[in-house]
């Protein structure tokens, strides 16, 4: 097979453009046949308002080593396709199946993976099925009243669900997991497009049908799923993980489990702290939801167009001499900025994209870096109790609504009392509150230059009418569950897992840990 890159066309061509390109590119006769795929497709705007698209494909046909000689091309190579593979079982003796806890990506790849080899794991997931959960997310968002257990945060899909459904990763990848984790995605309803886009992304609307589907498959494929089923507590003898308490009551008898427990599940990780499993407190960011109107946005990056594009992604990142670093997270265009909470009395916001990401607005978290000098401690949950107290400050401002100010006014430490040239797109209830003082002085310092800063790359990015919404906390972990090179921890049979773990930053990164994590089991053990 022949692999071409940087194959670049303008941004209304059509697909006899690309074959012609191809055919030109490796100097076919006009009768000679070939078939290609997509691999990789990325928008080129350096030379706005000139859009163009630049692909990578590869092509199959007759005599494709003489035409890649003839080329004599760095961009014409011959490729032979990589497929992901599950490795060959262990030897030891399974005595239980392997349990998984929690079924976000992490958990839902796990159990996907040892389901495909004939391990029939269990699955427990605190939350509900996706199709239960997203009521209770809606009537949270419409009512204020929240399901502690089936929220943004907990549930079938995990925190990705209620996302933009961002599927890029810069994990690398020699073992091709992360074309694996995709193609399941399209096997189970995702686009195909996924598998070739530069920034692929489905939404939260397809998301969630595509887990509900995988989750159909798990069960026929001999995996046993329990839902509104929590870790309460762990039975741990000599070292060895023995039994798992769900909801203080039934007990499953484990010899491998899989900690897939997301960035949120803080009463867990108090229970495993006090059972000493080793951990340590991790460096993440925290900062606020800033919208812009989305057509700035396209203008910024694109340019003036004629043209019907996708609401435009950016990217934006600075680090100041004190130390901290500003940068976007969790960018989403055409989205919306949602109450994220789990927890009684505090509040904690985050963004959302549909598959169409046709809002009004872009937003995107612009954070701060913090560390242990933030937290006050390096105890290995000194992070997560400076969430919370971030969350309880965030939660006191507007009594449980999102509370919001213009950048404008925040600059200037007063209330706002209306929105300016555009109004906010938001998922639950919002009141205008100042949100100086949810942040250190020299965070907020850092904050403000970084808005600054990022004027320079998109115009008007610090415009005083910007949106902002308290608080982004949970970017990442605050804390990290080791494992050695096995993905075991000192603990025997625990296997940490995903972005709850700390090893893991989103939704394809927390697969393909997953996925790993199930390979370990696997090389470890045979099937029962």
């Amino acid at each position: 097979m022949i692999q071409i890159t940087q194959l670049k066309l303008p941004y209304a061509h059509t697909a006899i453009d690309l074959e012609n390109k191809i055919r030109k590119t490796l100097k076919l006769s006009a009768n000679q046949k070939f078939t290609y795929k997509i691999v990789k497709k990325s928008l080129d705007a350096r030379k706005k308002p000139d859009l163009f698209l630049v692909y990578t494909c590869q092509v199959s046909c007759e005599k494709e080593e003489q035409i890649v000689k003839k080329a004599k091309n760095n961009a014409i190579c011959l490729v032979k396709p990589k497929h992901y593979q599950i490795p060959a079982s262990g030897e030891e003796v399974l005595t239980h199946r392997p349990l998984i806890i929690g079924a976000g990506p992490a958990g839902l790849f796990a159990a996907y993976i040892l389901a495909e080899a004939g391990y029939h794991p269990v699955l427990i997931e605190r939350g509900k099925a996706v199709e239960e959960r997203q009521k209770d997310v809606e009537q949270f968002w419409k009512t204020g009243i929240l399901d502690t257990s089936s929220n943004v945060q907990f549930g079938e899909g995990g925190a990705g669900s209620f996302s933009d459904g961002k599927l890029n990763t810069v994990v690398k990848d020699p073992a091709n997991r992360n074309s694996f984790v995709l193609e399941t995605f399209v096997k189970f309803g995702a686009p195909e497009q996924i598998l070739y886009e530069n920034k692929p992304h489905i939404g939260t609307d397809i998301l969630c049908k595509v887990i509900a589907n995988m989750r159909a498959y798990l069960i026929e494929k001999g995996t046993s799923i329990h839902f509104e089923t929590c870790a309460t507590n762990f039975v741990i003898e000599n070292q060895q993980i023995k039994k798992v308490i769900c909801n203080n009551e039934l007990a499953f008898e484990v010899s491998a489990v899989v900690l897939a427990l997301g960035h949120s599940a803080r009463d867990t990780f108090q229970t495993l702290y006090d059972l000493k499993l080793p951990m340590e407190v991790k460096n993440f960011a925290v900062g606020f939801r800033v919208e812009h109107p989305q057509k700035m946005i396209n203008e910024a990056l694109y340019g003036k167009q004629n043209h019907a594009l996708p609401a435009a992604p950016y990217k934006v990142t600075a680090n100041f001499p004190n130390g901290r670093g500003v940068y976007s997270f969790c960018m989403c265009p055409g989205g919306y900025v949602v109450n994220s909470s789990s927890e009684e009395q505090r509040l904690v916001v985050n963004g959302m994209s549909y598959s169409g990401r046709d809002s009004s607005t872009a937003n995107s978290a612009i954070i701060v870096s913090v560390d242990t000098k933030d937290f006050g401690s390096d105890d290995a949950l000194a992070g997560m109790r400076y969430q919370q107290r971030l969350e309880q400050k965030a939660f006191a401002l507007a009594n449980g609504k999102i509370p919001q100010q213009l950048y404008g006014d925040y600059c200037e430490n007063k209330v706002s009392n209306t929105y300016g040239d555009f109004s906010s797109n938001t998922k639950g209830a919002v009141d205008f509150a100042n949100l100086r003082g949810l942040l250190s002085t020299d965070m907020e310092e850092s904050f403000i230059r970084g808005m600054e800063h990022f004027a320079n790359i998109i115009p008007a990015f610090n415009r005083r009418d910007a949106i902002m919404s308290g608080i982004e906390s949970r970017t990442s972990s605050p804390l990290r569950i080791l494992r050695n090179e096995h993905y075991e921890s000192l603990v025997k049979g625990i296997y940490p897992c995903g972005e709850g773990a700390g090893y893991a930053g989103g939704i394809t990164s927390a697969a393909m840990d997953g996925i790993r994590v199930a390979e370990a089991i696997i090389r470890k053990y045979k099937p029962i």
